[in-house]
């Protein structure tokens, strides 16, 4: 099994008032490393480009099983847990120097062709990230229809979210996530700087530069979360549970 590590170090601008890292800084350490594992075993971005293929994120799970304050130096670990035709699982580890599990996160990556397509993974990945194939099926996650008292966020996607595939990236969704269950809470925090706590989030169409959108979050065993374009279009579903005791999700690679 082919695992790669990287160091980063909590930075100033990534943690919240409260002195912790904010959790999409999570899903930005996964992102990361696994693009310098791809890159350290010659599938860089040239290579995708040259072929017109790309990677985009259909689901995410995380969980936060412990705090983690600024100036934290966390090894942050990847590796791929198995494949699907036209998809693959990562999971990323995050432990500080002492080596405890801060937090895991689980991502469902899509190949996509230059139509936008999902693309059969190439033998020539496969062969250099060998992993069994998951038994799931990729990520989904199940919400009923929002309550009457649901609360509702409009707002417009803003330049700085945007990442280089122009569309917003898919840390920017846990950022909007956490700001609705905020302006739910109102005055509390929602249980958003709890722990441990679990995310799981559906990626179900990209938000376009300048698109309006707007997010309907309720209470729902945690929270429950739909965000949705101007036409209507659902662009994210998402859940968070901040249950006091989480069953620890295996890494199917041990």
């Amino acid at each position: 099994m082919s695992r790669h590590e990287a160091t980063y170090w909590v930075r100033f601008d990534e943690a919240t008032p409260g002195g912790l890292l904010r959790t999409s800084g999570l899903l930005r350490y996964a992102q990361d490393v696994a693009w310098r594992h791809s890159e350290a075993l010659g599938f860089d971005r040239p290579w995708y480009a040259e072929r017109r293929l790309a990677w985009l994120v259909r689901g995410a799970e995380l969980e936060v099983a412990g705090s983690i304050p600024m100036g934290t130096s966390l090894a942050v670990s990847t590796h791929v847990v198995g494949y699907r035709k036209v998809w693959a699982r990562r999971r990323a580890e995050f432990r500080p120097p002492d080596g405890s599990l801060l937090a895991w996160v689980l991502t469902d990556w899509v190949l996509i062709d230059a139509r936008g397509r999902p693309t059969r993974v190439p033998e020539a990945i496969a062969s250099n990230f060998p992993a069994p194939a998951p038994v799931e099926p990729l990520l989904r996650v199940d919400l009923p229809p929002a309550p009457d008292g649901a609360a509702r966020r409009a707002f417009q996607v803003r330049p700085q979210e945007l990442d280089p595939m122009d569309h917003v990236n898919n840390a920017v969704y846990l950022d909007w996530l956490e700001e609705s269950i905020l302006a739910a809470a109102g005055d509390a925090s929602g249980g958003i700087d709890s722990v441990p706590r679990r995310y799981r989030l559906e990626y179900l169409a990209a938000a376009a530069p300048k698109a309006s959108v707007q997010a309907l979050t309720w209470r729902d065993q945690g929270w429950a979360h739909r965000l949705t374009g101007a036409d209507g279009a659902e662009l994210l579903r998402a859940r968070v549970e901040d249950a006091p005791s989480l069953p620890l999700r295996p890494d199917p690679a041990r």
